[in-house]
């Protein structure tokens, strides 16, 4: 029997998302904002939402608290059909939660309190689930109990058995180069943001960045520039995929976003440049709502929405 279906491990936070909020009451006052919402996130837990969202089989490898945040993360996450029983429980952490405040831009100025998904760390049980899957979607750089050896073990074991394996970053630090160092042999798509490759890699060309990462070890390096779309380094190849024509919302899950539609986009035989016009529509129906799904609600969307959205000029 084949390897199926998708792992994304990594950081998985509660996202509490206001909206639209363009400056903050004075004193003790109270503004009234169109919207709430609470939603399950992070660059793990945003990717298997959206992934699940889109019908790929996946499961989601991270920790979460032992707190009502937790619960609520577990129940959303559930409903929404991701598998659970790679998730971790640390009882003396909280779940780790952001609190975004969307400005009528589409713009998310956020605060966020550290807790368990900062830990996520490895497991047998996630080693066999690494060893069974066809895509394995990697979050997890920066996780202390991930960095200096375990994640890039994970990712050797998944290698190994015959899956694809994507990366993301999320607020990487400078010393995120030595652990790329180590991951990238073993990636065959690096998915940064223009900020993260620009940053780390000290080229304020996007091709030149991404033929940096690709020194590095990475098959193949994907940077998203949000409105700008992307730059593709493609088996050598460069290639710039433009974004869609939209009025974003809120912009908190693109990314997670774009990396699930191209995973799941190669699930089901597109080209890695047609994933990746795939995977743009499916961050742009995400912009246009609030939360991690934003108005997406399945792959026919996203379908729709690369034959009828317009593509913005380069």
């Amino acid at each position: 029997m084949s390897n199926s279906g998708l792992i994304c491990l990594g950081l998985t936070t509660l996202d509490v998302v206001a909206l639209p909020i363009d400056a903050l009451p004075a004193d003790e006052g109270t503004t009234l904002v169109e919207r709430i919402v609470i939603v399950p996130a992070g660059t793990a837990g945003g990717a298997a939402m959206v992934a699940a969202a889109l019908g790929l089989e996946t499961r989601l490898a991270t920790a979460l608290g032992g707190d009502l945040a937790g619960r609520v993360v577990r129940l959303a996450l559930e409903d929404q059909g991701v598998d659970l029983t790679l998730i971790e429980t640390l009882p003396d952490l909280p779940t780790s939660t952001t609190i975004l405040a969307v400005n009528s831009q589409g713009g998310r100025p956020n605060f966020h309190a550290m807790g368990a998904g900062f830990f996520a760390g490895p497991s047998d049980a996630i080693a066999k689930a690494a060893g069974q899957t066809r895509f394995l979607h990697y979050a997890g750089v920066g996780g202390p109990r991930l960095d200096g050896g375990p994640g890039a073990q994970l990712l050797e074991t998944a290698k190994a058995a015959g899956a694809t394996v994507t990366c993301d970053l999320i607020s990487p630090q400078p010393g995120a180069l030595d652990e790329l160092r180590r991951l990238l042999p073993y990636v065959d798509y690096f998915l940064p943001s223009a900020a993260e490759a620009v940053m780390l890699s000290g080229r304020d060309d996007l091709a030149d960045a991404a033929r940096f990462f690709t020194g590095f070890g990475a098959g193949n390096c994907i940077i998203k520039a949000g409105a700008r779309g992307a730059v593709a380094l493609l088996d050598g190849a460069v290639i710039t995929v433009p974004s869609y024509e939209i009025t974003p919302v809120d912009t908190t899950s693109c990314g997670d976003a774009f990396c699930a539609g191209f995973i799941v986009a190669l699930d089901k035989g597109y080209s890695p440049h047609d994933a990746c016009r795939f995977a743009g529509a499916t961050a742009a129906l995400v912009a246009q709502g609030p939360g991690t799904l934003g108005l997406l609600a399945g792959f026919d969307d996203v379908k729709s929405a690369m034959s009828t959205l317009s593509t913005r000029a380069a």
